[in-house]
Parts: structure tokens; C-alpha cells; sequence
């Protein structure tokens, strides 16, 4: 093998250096090489390409518990004297997705500029020429009627090839008869708010461009200021798109970050919606069941019913920025609850607003010229959840590594291991003192930068904890729009992704339509309209397992909705919120036995590619989650309609199974199950396979 190749068990990835090929990914044994194109920078006003000469290793590769090997090629650019680009590529022996990245360097001051006015930068380009379909892949669209973000799938059809449209993905499959092939970037925001394209052209090629914010005007670049792009990933295999999107998901499940911690499949319980039961019906405030009294109790509950990771929402604190806990509320630092939790064997999770420090506290002392600030004037002061007013600070400066060494302190004094971040906006900050721009590249330059670095920003805090807390977990809340969703954030964390459903707002009601003290949300009652809502972003799992879309089911009473909000939980979403005390004894024993069964096999089903029968709310609605390597999972049935109802299964299973209410589990010679039921009422049945 040249110096200058990578090989992996699909194919070789070789290092070319020229006008149109800076490498090469071959595919194995198909006698087919696809060229990917060196990026153009607009440097000094006026675009350099990345022909390279020179080449050469830059030290040794470097392996990553998650299985990837990271190796470094360091070419001079041959018609640019003083350029240097680095070329970064992850590789997963055992899985065709490469990442890779570029880092821009030079030896004498030089500044990325927008002469023609907008962002004047290709990442890469490849040719699709020969491959007869093509489908865009999103994750940043928000569906309205169930007020979530889910992943839509489009077909590319030939006229956007022919009239050179930009698409926004963050991915793009291409496939031919036996070959097909992705391409992606790691970045997130809301469709259609792209700030990264991809750019069609005529003779079927596909270039991966900047839109908008990915670098500010006269941006400088030297030696010790070098310019790092984002993360992409490629892969080509021999095969369709059904044999490249399970490697695909088990690329982003096992290897795609090196916080493993944030892929496990535990049962998590938050205390946010019984705060918002408290206020709106009840009465009460938000933070009024904020205490050690109600928490330790819930605790009791929550270990009976099988949860393990138990998350504080806000409340806890006695203010935003310093993060300490309230001491009016509970002992020091949470020390009864982690008593608690550590006596049960669960974990502690805790809210935050990363953006939020309040006024009065020690991270907006450090940091007074941090806030954000929108054309020459810091935004005002905002109350956070009834308590002390907080500024606004923005992520893209150094108050950033404050804020994640607070997170550090409280994994290491409190024990928390999970960390649920909300409120975080993409757009909020037009500063030219920060590290999104300066005064000569002007406020829109310096607005849409830091939209465009918000979420790297995030990342960086993400991996720092990591490093120093490698059980740490953080996800991030994007139940709202205009939050940063796509690949960049799951590099490193996970989402939460449903929170109490639509809004009254969504279904064109006047705001004069309820009284004052209503619920905004609509799905908050126990039954199976909430968890049809829930079900329906679980197509995220044909590319990205669902166990990075945490969305939370109500545990309330009768054993009919009980048995629905199980059912559907464990499909890889894994979380509840409610109010726990108020669960029956029978109730908090069903959700105990069912959620044993579910732990012997979650590790199988986390794994296993989804197969669905149906429609979400039809009748029958099926899924299947078995792994097909050892058989073992689960079968998990919904109807809307009385009558009977037969599937036989689409993988083989274990031998052994279990099942409840009266459901019949045919083993068939073939290996697979045939499943028959009976109902009267709209129900949800569950065969775990394995168990």
C-alpha cells in the first residue's frame, strides 16, 4: 500500500493531490473509482484550488476507542506558494463511512474574502454520472402537525440536475444498478436555513458548497490561525440503498462520536411535565415541586417502575451562570437525592440553558463583554423560569470553556452525568469583539458566523466534558424551531426531541380560544393520541437510531394507555414524565415488568435495523425491532380499530418469547414467528423475542 492510501473493507481511499482528483475513494471489487474534487477558497478575491504537491504523511495514525483510525496528509499547494492544507481522515476498517475534513494554513498572513458578496468556498466535488436515482436526506425539517423535526426523504429528479439547484440535505445517496453512494456534512439548522448545499450541475456532478456564515469576510489565515472546515463524510459500496443505510446507522450509532456514553439505551425520567401539571392546573408555580420532599418521593417511584437516569429540570439552581444548587430546596449539593439515586443504582441528570447567566452571578463577572449584542447594544436581561434575571451570552467567544468547566465542576462535586440542554437559538449574536467577526466584515457577516459556529461551539463544550467525564451524557432540546439540527451536534451528544406535542397555536385556534390558565400543549393527557404523536419521527431510525431522539411518554393510569406509552418507549425513544406518585400500585408494577423485559433485549433492539408494517396511527401499525444477528427484540403492535390481527415477522427470531393479554406466538420452520391477537378496544401489544 502507498504511503498515501487508506484501505478499509470496502475499499481503498488514495491520495492524489490534482486538479480533479485530491483523492480517491475505490470501491472494493468493482472496479470503480470515485474522484472527489480539491476544495476552492476564495483567498486575497480570487478562488484557489487545492491542487497539491508534496504530499506527505503528517505523524502516525492515531486510533479512537470507537473504532476509527485517524490519519493526517499534509500537502503544499502547488500554485499558491506558502498554502498548506491538511487533509483529516477518520476511517472505520469494518465500515464503508469515511470522515474527513481540511485544515488551511499558510506561511505568510492571507484572508478569506466574499468578493462576489456571499460565501465563495467549495468543500468538495463528485460525479453521480451513471447512477440512475438520487435522494436528499433530512433532518432539520419541522413538521408543524406533530411540532417536531423528522426525517424526510426526497427523490432528485433529473430537471434539478438540468437547471443546477441547490439542495439542502444534510445527506445524498446516489444509486446505479449495483453501486451507490453518500454524501453528507456535519452541521445543523432549520430547512429551509441553509448555510451548506449541495450544488447540482448538468453533467450529473455534485459540488458541496458554502451558503452562508462559514467563514466571515477577510477572515485571516496563518500559521498560528489556521482555517478549519466542518466534518463530511462519504461512503460508496457495491449494493443499493437498502444494503449502504444499515451501515450508515451503524456507522452513526458505533463510531461517529467518541462520547460512547451518549449511545447507551437508558431509561430516563424528567421532572418537567409535572412542573407544567403543577402550574396549569393546578395552580402552582413552576418551581413549586421543586423540592427534596417531592423528588425523593418521585425517586421511590421511579426506581420501582425501572428507570435509570433521574433529571432534575430547571428549578434546581439557585441561579443561571454560577449553577449551584438551591439550598433553600435541597441539602448540599443534592447530597440526599444522590444518596437516593446512588442506594437505587441510577444516575443524575440536571437542566441548563448554556446561553443564560444571570446577572448577579460569577460567570457574568468573568465574562462582561461576552453577552450577546445585536447591532451595538447588548440584549437586555430576561427572567429564566422564575428566577434571577440572566443575560444572554454567546457561545461563540471564550465564555464558552467557562461554561463548560461549570459542567465539569458539577460532574465531579454533584455526580451528574447527564446534562439536558435547552433554549439554545441558532441566530442572537451580531458582536464584533467575539470570535464570529470583526468590524471590517459587518454585522449580517458577523450575525450569520456565529448562527454557523453556534453549533460547533456546542461541540466543543460537549468534547471537553467528555474528556474529563467520560460518562457524560448531554442532549440537546430541540422541541422549538430555529434550533441547529442535523449530523454536527450528534458527533457529539443526542437530542430530545418531542416535549408535550403541538401547540393550540398550530391548529389555527385564536389565542382568545381558552382561558388564560391553559395548557399551551395539547398532547398532555394519557392515552394513545400523545404517543402516536411521539411514534411518528421514529423514520429518523432507517439512518439514525432512534436512541439519539429522546422523547418522553406519560406513565399515568388506566393500564390501557400504560401498556400503548410502553410499548412505544421502548422502540428506542426511552423516556417518561408524569406525575409518579400518582401512578397506582399496579400501574408503577406493570411499567416494572415490562421495562425487565425490555433490558434484556434493549441492547439487541438499539442495534437492530427498523422494519414497519403500516402507517403510524393506522390499524394494524407494526414494528419490528429484532436483531438479525441474534434474533433477539421485539415486536411492538398498534391498532386504532377492534378485530384480529396476524403478522409474521420479517426476521428470525430466538426461540424463546414473551408475550402478554391473550397473544398467540406461532414459531415457524422457517425460523420466523407468526404473532395473532384479538381486540375490542384501540390497544398496543408487545413479543419480546429472546427473553
Amino acid at each position: 500500500m502507498k504511503p498515501s492510501s487508506l484501505l478499509h473493507q470496502f475499499g481503498k481511499i488514495e491520495i492524489v493531490g490534482s486538479s480533479k482528483a485530491l483523492w480517491r475513494y475505490t470501491i472494493k471489487s468493482a472496479a470503480k473509482a470515485i474522484d472527489i474534487a480539491p476544495p476552492v477558497f476564495e483567498i486575497s478575491g480570487r478562488p484557489v484550488a487545492a491542487t497539491l504537491r508534496n504530499i506527505r504523511a503528517a505523524g502516525k495514525p492515531r486510533k479512537f476507542p470507537n473504532g476509527a483510525t485517524e490519519s493526517i496528509f499534509t500537502g503544499d499547494f502547488a500554485k499558491a506558494p506558502g498554502l498548506r492544507l491538511r487533509i483529516v481522515f477518520r476511517v472505520v476498517p469494518a465500515n464503508p463511512v469515511i470522515r474527513f475534513r481540511y485544515e488551511l494554513e499558510s506561511e505568510t498572513p492571507v484572508a478569506l474574502t466574499k468578493k462576489s458578496g456571499g460565501d465563495n468556498l467549495e468543500y468538495f466535488k463528485f460525479s453521480t454520472r451513471g447512477l440512475h436515482t438520487c435522494k436528499e436526506i433530512r433532518l432539520g425539517e419541522f413538521d408543524e402537525s406533530i411540532h417536531s423535526f423528522r426525517l424526510i426523504e426526497r427523490e432528485v429528479l433529473p430537471p434539478a440536475f438540468e437547471n443546477s439547484l441547490g439542495i439542502m440535505g444534510p445527506i445524498l445517496v446516489a444509486s446505479g444498478e449495483n453501486e451507490t453512494l453518500l454524501a453528507a456534512y456535519e452541521h445543523g439548522s432549520q430547512a429551509p436555513d441553509a448555510f451548506v448545499e449541495f450544488e447540482l450541475a448538468p453533467d450529473r456532478s455534485v459540488a458541496v458548497r458554502a451558503v452562508k456564515g462559514n467563514y466571515y469576510n477577510h477572515r485571516p489565515i496563518d500559521s498560528t490561525r489556521p482555517f478549519d472546515t466542518l466534518w463530511f463524510q462519504f461512503a460508496a459500496i457495491r449494493g443499493a440503498e437498502t444494503d449502504l443505510a444499515p451501515l450508515y446507522r451503524a456507522f452513526v450509532l458505533h463510531h461517529f462520536t467518541e462520547n460512547a456514553a451518549s449511545r447507551k439505551p437508558w431509561i430516563f425520567y424528567n421532572t418537567w411535565n409535572y412542573q407544567e401539571r403543577n402550574k396549569w392546573w393546578n395552580q402552582k408555580t413552576f418551581l413549586a415541586s421543586m423540592t427534596q420532599e417531592r423528588i425523593l418521593a418521585e425517586i421511590d417511584v421511579a426506581h420501582r417502575m425501572g428507570i435509570e437516569v433521574f433529571v432534575l429540570d430547571t428549578g434546581w439552581y439557585q441561579k443561571t451562570g454560577d449553577w449551584e444548587v438551591d439550598r433553600k430546596r435541597f441539602s448540599a449539593n443534592l447530597g440526599a437525592v444522590k444518596k437516593k439515586l446512588d442506594r437505587h443504582g441510577m444516575k443524575l441528570g440536571l437542566w441548563f440553558s448554556p446561553t443564560e447567566s444571570a446577572v448577579s452571578s460569577r460567570l457574568s463577572a468573568k465574562h462582561p463583554g461576552e453577552r450577546m449584542s445585536m447591532h451595538g447594544r447588548p440584549l437586555d436581561p430576561h427572567p429564566v423560569w422564575e428566577t434571577e434575571e440572566s443575560y444572554r451570552m454567546c457561545l461563540v467567544s471564550s465564555y464558552w470553556e467557562s461554561f463548560a468547566d461549570e459542567l465539569i465542576r458539577l460532574c465531579r462535586e454533584v455526580g451528574v452525568v447527564y446534562f439536558k440542554w435547552d433554549a439554545v437559538g441558532q441566530y442572537g449574536c451580531d458582536d464584533p469583539h467575539h470570535h464570529h467577526g470583526h468590524a471590517q466584515a459587518g454585522a449580517v457577516e458577523r450575525a450569520n458566523n456565529y448562527a454557523f459556529e453556534q453549533v460547533r461551539s456546542m461541540q466543543r463544550i460537549i468534547d471537553k466534558l467528555g474528556k474529563a467525564c467520560p460518562e457524560a451524557i448531554v442532549d440537546f432540546d430541540i422541541t422549538e424551531g430555529w434550533r441547529s439540527v442535523g449530523l454536527g451536534f450528534l458527533a457529539s451528544g443526542k437530542y430530545f426531541l418531542v416535549n408535550n406535542g403541538s401547540y393550540f397555536s398550530s391548529f389555527d385556534q385564536p389565542r382568545d380560544y381558552f382561558p388564560p390558565a391553559t395548557w399551551s400543549n395539547v398532547f398532555v393527557f394519557p392515552g394513545p393520541a400523545r404517543p402516536r404523536v411521539c411514534r411518528s419521527p421514529l423514520d429518523f431510525d432507517k439512518w439514525i437510531p432512534s436512541v439519539l431522539f429522546l422523547t418522553h411518554y406519560l406513565p399515568d393510569d388506566p393500564a390501557s394507555s400504560q401498556i400503548i406509552n410502553i410499548a412505544s418507549l421502548i422502540l428506542g425513544q426511552n423516556g417518561i414524565w408524569g406525575d409518579l406518585p400518582g401512578i397506582s400500585k399496579e400501574g408503577v408494577t406493570r411499567f416494572g415488568k415490562f421495562l425487565a423485559r425490555y433490558k434484556q433485549v434493549r441492547d439487541d433492539i438499539t442495534e437492530s435495523y427498523p422494519v414497519r408494517s403500516g402507517v403510524v396511527g393506522g390499524s394494524p401499525e407494526i414494528h419490528e425491532k429484532i436483531s438479525a444477528k441474534t434474533g433477539r427484540g421485539a415486536v411492538c403492535i398498534f391498532t386504532a380499530s377492534p378485530g384480529s390481527y396476524t403478522y409474521i415477522t420479517t426476521n428470525k427470531v430466538a426461540k424463546k418469547s414473551w408475550t402478554h393479554d391473550a397473544v398467540k406466538v406461532t414459531p415457524l420452520k422457517t425460523g420466523h414467528a407468526r404473532i395473532d391477537f384479538k381486540t375490542t378496544d384501540p390497544c398496543a401489544r408487545m413479543v419480546f423475542f429472546g427473553v
